[in-house]
């Protein structure tokens, strides 16, 4: 695993835009269907907009239909922590970065096969990178708000 990244709140702040440090900092979530990889198809590996740390690969994404991007694994298991979230009177297992501590989303168990998990992950802590080359039949990138 890579080495913890720890910085002060003004850091991060300075770093990251109003909604990443939110959701990232502070468990936040952005409104369903609002984020701008729900719908993202083109082929590459998802990061963690704090530290860039590779978290989801796009093979493992999938349309869910919940508002948010959907993934049935993560990339690396150890790149990401899984912890009982008990906020607002929901049982449920969030998502976190395990290099920088953000908050990434939740996981559930209603997802496809082969896991059966659908990592349900807010586009405000995620950054995308492309293959490079794309492949000739993978869709066109969603364009940057």
């Amino acid at each position: 695993m890579n080495q913890k990244i720890i910085k002060t709140d003004a850091e991060w702040r300075a770093m990251l835009d109003p909604m990443q440090y939110q959701v990232t900092r502070h468990a936040a979530t952005e409104r369903a269907f609002s984020g701008k990889y729900d719908g993202h198809h083109a082929h590459g590996i998802y990061t963690c907009v704090c530290c860039n740390t590779p978290l989801f690969a796009s093979d493992a994404k999938f349309d869910s239909g919940c508002g948010w991007p959907s993934y049935f694994t993560a990339l690396d298991p150890a790149n990401v922590i899984e912890k009982t979230d008990r906020a607002h009177g929901m049982l449920r297992t969030e998502v976190i970065c395990a290099v920088c501590d953000a908050h990434l989303g939740h996981v559930f168990p209603d997802g496809p096969p082969p896991t059966g998990l659908r990592y349900c992950i807010n586009s405000a802590s995620l950054r995308f990178d492309p293959v490079d080359p794309p492949h000739p039949l993978d869709p066109p990138a969603s364009p940057s708000p």
